[in-house]
């Protein structure tokens, strides 16, 4: 009995250092994000998710993607997966923006803040994360009405459930709209690309071009994928280089195109800022903070919605500064850009 009366102040600290130990193994957990992507099957995503996953890595947390393969249901399923592994913040990029409040709800009643990146999620929890996109659909449309400031128009949107869409056109048409008005500009043609579709896009500007006996004079398109669609159209009918069109992203094919003069202008969203911010967001509210990044309010009036909102800059990219700001900033390489071009025509390498 005397021999246990000595023991037990031992057993007693050893205790203590264990309990001790599993607190600051508890305290020591990384940050675990979830990040549900519409669809790895686009380049920009694809290429958002490594940027995003190095990034997790050198700032200390763990990560983990979903790919809803364009099915919004889908998309809310796993973001239900997510929340009940135990995420500590949700980086969203919607689908629908509609039917991804859903996703947002289910977070917010368990506590998980949620950023809408680079896509709105129409739920007042969400922290609003992107480019200016009005901004983006105005410089792509002024590019082409400096090129061609009167003529037939054909327009082409993106998908018809993504908000980015109509701010993009709101951006298109401040620049359109009053030369339409005045005469200057006939609109020939207006479509939905659903998805964003490259082949609906090449699809609606075949159907224009045969309506109207290729008597089109330029092409708006909402990103570097409906360009896309619409120069394969034009190439087919001998037309490509000679009507300017537009996209965003400058994903690979649009800088190529850009470098051959088959693609006017794309603007440039250094996704590298964006996804660096969205993971230093992500950080903050992990740990209980407000995101510092925060600048601006983002609203819809048709659905009501206020949000706070993080917005970054945007730069039009054309052949005049190609090579400058994506070759020398290390967006795309040289030889990649360029491989379609002569070699007598490449730019002077700085």
């Amino acid at each position: 009995m005397k021999l246990f009366k000595r023991r037990l102040p031992i057993v007693l600290l050893l205790t203590f250092v264990v309990v001790l130990g599993a607190t600051g193994l508890a305290s020591a957990k990384k940050p675990l994000i979830g990040v549900s992507i519409r669809s790895l099957s686009e380049e920009r995503w694809a290429r958002e998710k490594d940027i995003m996953e190095q990034l997790a890595k050198e700032m200390g947390a763990d990560i983990m993607f979903t790919d809803a393969n364009h099915d919004e249901n889908l998309q809310n399923s796993q973001i239900e997966n997510l929340i009940s592994r135990g995420v500590d913040v949700l980086i969203i990029i919607a689908q629908n923006s509609d039917v991804a409040a859903t996703g947002v709800q289910m977070a917010s009643e368990e506590g998980i803040p949620a950023i809408a990146y680079d896509v709105a999620v129409f739920h007042p929890d969400a922290i609003y994360l992107s480019f200016d996109s009005i901004k983006v659909g105005y410089e792509m449309a002024k590019v082409i009405v400096d090129l061609v400031p009167k003529g037939n128009y054909m327009w082409l949107g993106g998908s018809p459930t993504d908000d980015n869409a109509y701010l993009v056109r709101q951006g298109h048409f401040q620049v359109l709209q009053p030369l339409i008005d005045k005469g200057d500009i006939v609109l020939v043609g207006e479509q939905w690309c659903t998805a964003w579709s490259p082949q609906e896009a090449m699809m609606h500007t075949e159907n224009a071009l045969v309506a109207n006996d290729d008597k089109i004079d330029a092409v708006v398109a909402s990103n570097d994928g409906t360009a896309g669609g619409a120069v394969q159209a034009l190439m087919e009918r001998g037309l490509a280089g000679t009507v300017p069109t537009c996209g965003q992203d400058v994903d690979l094919a649009a800088a190529q195109r850009i470098a051959e003069g088959t693609q006017a202008v794309s603007i440039f969203k250094d996704v590298r800022v964006l996804a660096r911010t969205a993971i230093e967001a992500a950080m903050e509210l992990a740990e209980g903070k407000k995101p510092s990044h925060i600048n601006g309010t983002y609203r819809n009036e048709e659905r009501g919605i206020e949000q706070e909102a993080i917005l970054l800059d945007v730069v039009p990219i054309t052949q005049d500064n190609l090579y400058e700001v994506i070759i020398l900033g290390g967006f795309h390489a040289l030889e990649d850009v360029y491989r379609n071009v002569p070699r007598s025509e490449w730019p002077d390498q700085k």
